[in-house]
């Protein structure tokens, strides 16, 4: 009886600990950011624009002005919108084949929500780079752009 006793309480504690690891594990797991990865090529967001390769060749800003005066309201229309869940985000962005340093920029759309919602920037991509910007993102419209890759503001809506 005494055995029995130990043993169902050891069993316990067993049940207990492991309780303990897999909802300690779910929690972190809940805690951890979502990645979102955007590629940059010449003066366009690919994932932004359905996977497509305009094929641009860029020297520097002033060649992605240019082309985006001239296509960029176009390829906005038919771009993809990115749908998030308000939370903790990487924007993983990758400079593939960009001749110059790119950065990445994302704020709220307009200028209330510009003043208002979480935002975050950078540069330092050179080409081949990859680079992480995280942010915690609440609920509203923001676009998203590269300053430097002259890119049209690309949307992003959390809800």
């Amino acid at each position: 009886m005494n055995c029995y006793r130990m043993t169902k309480q050891i069993a316990v504690v067993f049940m207990s600990l492991l309780a303990m690891i897999v909802l300690g594990s779910a929690a972190q797991a809940l805690a951890e950011p979502t990645v979102v990865q955007l590629t940059q090529v010449p003066c366009q967001f690919l994932e932004s624009e359905n996977g497509v390769d305009h094929g641009y060749r860029s020297k520097s800003i002033t060649d992605c002005e240019a082309i985006n005066a001239q296509s960029g309201e176009k390829r906005l229309r038919a771009a993809k919108t990115i749908v998030l869940k308000p939370g903790s985000y990487i924007f993983r962005v990758t400079n593939k084949n960009v001749p110059y340093e790119l950065g990445f920029w994302l704020r709220g759309a307009g200028l209330v929500a510009r003043a208002t919602l979480p935002s975050v920037s950078g540069g330092g991509l050179t080409t081949g780079k990859t680079q992480d910007y995280a942010i915690e993102l609440t609920p509203g419209e923001y676009v998203y752009s590269c300053p430097l890759n002259p890119t049209p503001d690309y949307k992003l809506v959390v809800k």
